[in-house]
């Protein structure tokens, strides 16, 4: 059975004071307050055909926050399994179980296993919530494309 949380955060996991640090914090604070969002993330990840016996797959809140450093920073899995087993701050958003360093096939196959219908529901709330905080009204869509 794959857990949705990780149940207590490591003392060691700290963010860094730059830029990109206080906006993983404020990420990180928003997903707290969304926990709803893991039990969709969670059934996307869970497989009936899969026995609860053996190793303990990652944490459905891991792979949601792993999927959204990876966007968040345009990285590619490869990049992403760097930068986790790298740097602090990454590992502290994600909340990986501690020791663990996911090769980039386990972040592929996991990060890939969310539907799009989860990321609509994600989007919705994220949206939402700027709403509220009357920061974005969602009227407006900008897109980049290449020809």
């Amino acid at each position: 059975m794959r857990q949705e949380r990780t149940v207590q955060a490591s003392i060691f996991d700290l963010s860094a004071t730059h830029e990109i640090g206080h906006e993983l914090k404020a990420m990180s604070q928003w997903l707290d307050e969304h926990g709803d969002l893991l039990g969709l993330v969670g059934r996307d990840l869970g497989r009936p055909d899969v026995k609860a016996t053996g190793r303990q797959g990652l944490p459905a809140e891991a792979v949601l926050r792993c999927a959204l450093l990876k966007q968040y920073r345009q990285l590619s899995y490869q990049e992403l399994a760097f930068h986790l087993e790298d740097s602090a701050s990454f590992r502290a958003f994600a909340r990986l179980p501690w020791s663990w360093s996911p090769q980039k096939s386990v972040l592929q196959k996991t990060i890939s296993a969310i539907r799009p219908e989860t990321w609509e529901q994600i989007n919705r709330a994220l949206l939402s919530s700027a709403r509220q905080a009357k920061l974005e009204d969602g009227t407006v869509v900008r897109l980049d494309s290449t020809v």
